[in-house]
C-alpha cells in the first residue's frame, strides 16, 4: 500500500478526444504522488488496447487497461475497458457492468463521481473534447467534494461541447491549453489541500448505484423526484435527479441521461421503432400483392381488386413513413451539432 497515490486525476473525453489525450499525457511529469484514470467514449471493442498503445508512446509512465480489484498505484495511467464502467474505491480499481449513463458505458460521470467520493479534495477532474454535456454532472460532484476542476480550452477542442457545458454550468478552477496540463497538476499537488471534506450524500448514493448491476425504486427515490418521462431504454419511470447543476434523469434500473442526452436517446428509439414499422409494412405490401395475383389467377376479380386497393394504400403509407424517417434522421444529426 506504500505506493498508494495521494491524488487521483480523472480524465473524460469523447469525440476528438484521442488526439487530445495523447497530447495531454505527453505533458505529464513522472514522480508525482498521482494516479490517472481515463474514460474515452469509444464503443468499438478493440479500441481499448489501441488507446493504451497510443498513450504508452507519449509517456514514460506505465499505462494499462484497468483491471477489476487492482490496487491503484502512483505514476500509473489506467484506461477504462470497453463496455465496463470504471470506478475508484478504497484505493482499488472497480469495474462495473451497470446500465449505461448518457448512452455510454464506460461513463465519464460514473468515474468522476467515484473519484469525488473516494478522494474528495484530492480529486482532480479534467474534461476534454466531446459532444453534448457528458462529464458536467461528474465534474459538479468533484467541485462539491472540494476537488479541482479543469477543462480544455473550448477554442482548442476539436468538439467543444463538453468543455463548454462545464464552463457554462459552474465556476471551473482552470481553463487551459493541453500543453499546460502537466505543470498545472504539479502545482496543484504541491499545495496543502487542508483536511479532506466528505462528499455530499447524494453523490455518495449515486456512486453506490453505479457499482451495482441493477438498483431498485427505493434507491432512486432517495435522490430524485418522479418525472412525467419514461426511460427510452427500459420503459420505466424516470426520476429528476435533485441537487445537480444540470437537468438530469435516472430510472430505477440505473439508466441515466442529461436532458440533452434524453432528447437524443428518445429520437434514436423513435427512429428504431419506425424502421421496424416500415419493415412490417413492406412485408404486408408484398403479401397483399401476392394475394392479389393469386385471386386474379383464380378468377376472383372482386377479391383481387380489393387486395390491389389495400396494397396501393399501403404503398402510400410507406412513402409517408419514409419521408418521416428522413426528416427524423436529419433532426437527429442536428441534435448532435
Amino acid at each position: 500500500m506504500a505506493n498508494q497515490p495521494r491524488f487521483i486525476v480523472v480524465i473524460g473525453a469523447s469525440a476528438g478526444g484521442l488526439n487530445a489525450l495523447a497530447e495531454l499525457v505527453q505533458t505529464l511529469p513522472t514522480g508525482l504522488d498521482v494516479a490517472y484514470c481515463i474514460v474515452l467514449h469509444l464503443s468499438r471493442k478493440g479500441i481499448g488496447d489501441f488507446v493504451v498503445h497510443r498513450l504508452s508512446k507519449s509517456t514514460a509512465m506505465e499505462c494499462s487497461m484497468a483491471i477489476n480489484g487492482t490496487l491503484i498505484e502512483a505514476g500509473h495511467i489506467y484506461v477504462a475497458p470497453p463496455n465496463q464502467h470504471l470506478l475508484v474505491k478504497s484505493g482499488k480499481i472497480l469495474l462495473g457492468s451497470g446500465p449505461q449513463e448518457n448512452r455510454f458505458r464506460p461513463s465519464i460521470d460514473v468515474l468522476f463521481r467515484s473519484a469525488a467520493v473516494a478522494y474528495t479534495s484530492n480529486a482532480i477532474g479534467i474534461i476534454l473534447s466531446g459532444m453534448l454535456d457528458d462529464g458536467t454532472s461528474g465534474m459538479w460532484a468533484i467541485k462539491r467534494s472540494g476537488g479541482t476542476c479543469i477543462v480544455q480550452d473550448p477554442n482548442q477542442a476539436e468538439y467543444p461541447d463538453m468543455p463548454l457545458s462545464v464552463v457554462n454550468n459552474m465556476d471551473v478552477d482552470y481553463v487551459i491549453e493541453l500543453d499546460e496540463t502537466g505543470p498545472l497538476i504539479a502545482r496543484i499537488t504541491a499545495l496543502d489541500r487542508g483536511v479532506p471534506t466528505s462528499a455530499p450524500q447524494d453523490v455518495v448514493l449515486e456512486s453506490q448505484i453505479a457499482e451495482k448491476t441493477a438498483v431498485g425504486i427505493d434507491d432512486v427515490e432517495q435522490i430524485g423526484d418522479k418525472s412525467v418521462f419514461a426511460c427510452p431504454d427500459c420503459g420505466g419511470n424516470l426520476w429528476t435527479v435533485k441537487g445537480d447543476i444540470i437537468n438530469r434523469y435516472r430510472c430505477h434500473i440505473g439508466h441515466s441521461y442529461t436532458e440533452r442526452d434524453l432528447v437524443v436517446k428518445q429520437a434514436e428509439t423513435a427512429s428504431t421503432t419506425l424502421w421496424v414499422a416500415l419493415r412490417m409494412m413492406e412485408e404486408r405490401k408484398h403479401l397483399l400483392r401476392k394475394l392479389e395475383i393469386e385471386y386474379s389467377n383464380k378468377g376472383y376479380t372482386s377479391l383481387s381488386l380489393d387486395h390491389l386497393e389495400r396494397k396501393n394504400e399501403m404503398e402510400k403509407h410507406i412513402d409517408t413513413l419514409k419521408i418521416i424517417l428522413s426528416e427524423l434522421q436529419n433532426h437527429d444529426t442536428a441534435l448532435l451539432f
